[in-house]
């Protein structure tokens, strides 16, 4: 029989604590898998072993001779070493300040020196290499230790090979007095707005979030894991690393993104932290392949789609059985059942987070017996602020609140919320941290809602409403996640403030665009996009797609592209957010040709 076996913060009131008491509980559990990237081969980790590794980086860290509260940044994919670290870090006082692998290196150096951080581990010389001519400015910065061999490196005594740093064998060095109250780590925003702000979580703040998200959805010691967002990122750090060693849950880290449907068939993962990014994606999958089967297929997946859904609906008490429903096992085994194998076929939890999910690509997939949970949060706020359950799930919602956190609208419906998670505030930017932690202790999510029966929904982003010169307004979020159910677009942006209508910026998929640039007469290259018949097709899918949506919004223009937005480029932030400001500027002159600016 499935049982739980968690922690709680009075019995672990910090992460050191908590990584103990799961040692101490379940030494021979399995903790983590992962694949050597030499010998292709997986290895389990037992929580016992990973005590032993966590035993050497503390006294590695601690020949360091940092003083508690300094701060020591990593820059690692996800992997045993990530967890190492961050717990050794812990146990010791430290602040560990996580950095994205695809960063750019001006940002990664504007954080370390922001920071002032001592110590940077990375996977190897040459990701030093890459970083050095940003890292030389820092001057607090007095150790670099690199994963891979780098004995090549004799030009900066800095660096050391983490053969040599660590231990061969370490006997565990005495423990510090660390507070549940102390800064655990320095998390910096996305920066889609400007400079990232580093958001500083204590042991306190992580602790409560994880427990009480596991008051809303059971997780157990048989339950496994696959990590693939970036542990940099506060979604996959609470949900997908610090809840499953609260729960005693394995975690699996995937190889890479590139081989994820392959690790998620191998793993057969049973709990998935996600974004609604890989879901499009499968979606988009799904409609293309559709698209080149008789129509007979297609009408059994959307009647397979419809009685799941009716199935869901009906467990959730809002719909009633129906006779249709006989027919729901048959169409369950011969469509829904072999996308769920394709999943690896043991999915019972899905989190989708850090962005907002199409309600219509909920359907479908919980349709097919895939349950999505979706939440919202911030990093602010270490992160969940709210979530559905599997007995309170409506996928048009990002739930509702977690226990022990308030909410309220505020202000032109700004979501304001209260509880034990939100941040002890901004690193070094007091007046930042004034602006969004009122005197009351509300944080101001800069969110529009709506709440209606206890669920959240969000209607848009109070900085990214568009207001046109006649007065009216839309909510870009709304309209660009509308437009991404067609698989033709693979990045979309709508702009239009102060203007006399809307305009489209949109990277179409290149696979896509040549199926239909051969379809309409043209040249499948960059240099057709611009024709109006091209413009004439595009708008007009885009239009059936907008029909849905409340109040006249109406796109005029499209400015198209085939390269897409990269973090590299600047057009993106490490969590793949759009940042709206660099993107209008990098398309500045054929907007200002569009309105005759």
């Amino acid at each position: 029989m499935t049982h739980t076996d968690l922690i709680s913060p009075r019995e672990a009131p910090t992460l050191y604590d908590l990584f103990k008491e799961r040692v101490q509980r379940t030494p021979h559990g399995k903790a983590y898998r992962y694949c050597n990237t030499i010998s292709g081969q997986w290895h389990t980790l037992k929580w016992q072993e990973a005590y032993q590794h966590v035993t050497q980086w503390r006294a590695a860290l601690a020949g360091e001779q940092l003083a508690p509260g300094e701060r020591i940044a990593l820059m690692l994919p996800n992997c045993p070493e990530w967890v190492y670290f961050d717990i050794a870090a812990q146990s010791l006082g430290l602040i560990v300040v996580p950095l994205y692998v695809n960063d750019r290196p001006e940002n990664i150096g504007y954080i370390m020196k922001d920071t002032g951080a001592r110590l940077f581990l990375c996977p190897g010389s040459t990701c030093w290499d890459h970083l050095s001519p940003v890292f030389n400015q820092i001057e607090s910065l007095k150790r670099i230790i690199t994963i891979d061999f780098c004995h090549q490196v004799k030009d900066d005594p800095r660096i050391a090979c983490i053969s040599d740093w660590l231990p061969e064998k370490a006997e565990d060095i005495p423990e510090l007095s660390v507070s549940p109250e102390d800064t655990a780590t320095i998390v910096y925003t996305s920066g889609t707005t400007g400079r990232p702000k580093g958001v500083m979580l204590s042991h306190n703040n992580i602790i409560n979030n994880a427990y009480t998200g596991l008051q809303c959805i059971d997780c157990y010691p048989s339950d496994i894991f696959l990590s693939f967002l970036p542990l940099s990122h506060m979604l996959e750090r609470c949900a997908g690393y610090y809840m499953p060693m609260m729960s005693g849950s394995s975690v699996a880290f995937a190889r890479s993104i590139p081989d994820l449907a392959e690790d998620i068939r191998h793993i057969k993962p049973t709990v998935l932290v996600s974004v609604p990014r890989i879901f499009e994606k499968i979606y988009s999958k799904i409609q293309h392949d559709l698209e080149a089967k008789p129509s007979v297929i297609k009408k059994l997946f959307d009647t397979a789609v419809r009685l799941g859904w009716h199935k869901f609906e009906i467990s959730q008490n809002r719909a009633k059985w129906c006779p249709g429903q006989l027919l729901q096992p048959l169409t369950d085994l011969l469509v829904a059942k072999k996308v769920r194998t394709r999943l690896g076929g043991r999915l019972r939890v899905i989190i989708s987070g850090g962005a907002p999910l199409s309600a219509d690509i909920a359907k479908v997939f919980i349709g097919l017996g895939l349950p999505i949970y979706q939440g919202y949060g911030l990093t602010e706020t270490s992160p969940v602020i709210s979530v559905n359950t599997p007995t309170h799930n409506i996928p048009a919602s990002v739930g509702r609140p977690i226990p022990g956190f308030e909410v309220k609208i505020g202000e032109h419906d700004e979501l304001l919320a209260r509880g034990p998670s939100v941040m002890l505030g901004y690193w070094n930017r007091p007046e930042a941290t004034a602006e969004t932690i009122d005197t009351e202790g509300w944080i101001h999510t800069g969110d529009k809602v709506k709440i209606i029966d206890e669920h959240i929904y969000i209607t848009g982003r109070l900085k990214d409403i568009i207001v046109l010169s006649n007065g009216l307004k839309v909510s870009p979020g709304d309209v660009e996640q509308a437009i991404s159910l067609d698989p033709l677009f693979e990045q979309t942006m709508i702009i239009g403030e102060g203007k006399p209508y809307l305009v489209l910026l949109a990277v179409l998929a290149k696979d896509r665009w040549e199926i239909l640039a051969k379809e309409i007469g043209v040249a499948h290259d960059a240099s057709a996009l611009n024709q109006e018949i091209v413009q004439k097709v595009i708008l007009s899918r885009v239009e059936k797609l907008l029909h849905g949506l409340p109040g006249p919004t109406f796109i005029k223009h499209a400015v198209l592209s085939l390269e897409p937005w990269t973090v590299q480029s600047g057009l993106l932030t490490p969590t793949m957010k759009l940042k709206r400001k660099s993107i209008t500027n990098h398309l500045q002159d054929e907007i200002d040709t569009i309105y005759g600016d």
